[in-house]
């Protein structure tokens, strides 16, 4: 039995309860505060419809900064310079490209009242941007949450080649040099294993998540520009 969460409450479920594929728990509500605890504890909302649903999966796609591979191709796109790297300038553009209809991909996830609850948290310091910019023109990036030394990736989309990607390093090497330990990528991704990150036992990732969090990094809005060495 799936369980619902209290309307008065911001209590989940232990993690270690939730099925490997299946949701923790359902119910409850967007707000910033309840979407902290969930992430702080290893837990994301994902949910076409309502009512929402909180997830937690064993195995989880995970990557460490320093763990980052960059292919041939991606090297040579990078080598390119085409694209002017921004964070936090355009978040809501961002969220709302991701939740464009993508081909073979009719519907969406991110609703608008997932929208409304994400840029709740971008205004709080917590969510945060990554833009490729070319010519003016906003042709990829992602969005995501930092909680303490853990970053939370939520979605990307890109229109341009290799925009996706590049934005994704650029991300990463911020959060290396900020001293970040762990970057969840949430379920297995052929794109994000490209990039390095590799499948853990769920309890191997909620111990370096606790790590993680209790890093000393303060929330807050990220400098727009990151030079980021090719």
């Amino acid at each position: 039995m799936i369980a619902w969460l209290a309307p008065n409450s911001l209590a989940f479920p232990a993690v270690d309860q939730a099925p490997s594929d299946a949701p923790l728990a359902a119910g409850g509500d967007l707000s910033a505060e309840r979407l902290l605890r969930a992430y702080a504890a290893g837990i994301f909302p994902w949910y076409n419809e309502p009512p929402i649903l909180w997830w937690s999966p064993d195995p989880r796609m995970a990557l460490a900064p320093e763990d980052l591979r960059i292919n041939r191709s991606l090297a040579k796109a990078l080598r390119r310079h085409d694209y002017a790297i921004r964070f936090d300038t355009a978040f809501p553009a961002v969220i709302r490209a991701c939740a464009s209809p993508r081909a073979r991909q009719p519907g969406t996830w991110i609703s608008a009242e997932m929208i409304a609850a994400y840029e709740e948290l971008f205004h709080r310091g917590y969510a945060h941007s990554v833009e490729a910019w070319r010519d003016g023109v906003l042709v990829g990036g992602l969005y995501g949450v930092a909680l303490g030394g853990a970053f939370f990736g939520e979605s990307m989309f890109s229109t341009a080649s290799y925009a996706s990607k590049i934005a994704f390093v650029s991300l990463t090497a911020r959060l290396g040099a900020a001293k970040f330990t762990l970057i969840d990528c949430q379920v297995p991704s052929e794109h994000m294993a490209s990039l390095g990150a590799r499948l853990m036992p769920r309890r191997v990732f909620l111990h370096e998540l606790r790590r993680a969090v209790r890093l000393p990094i303060a929330a807050g809005r990220w400098a727009s520009a990151l030079e980021v060495a090719s």
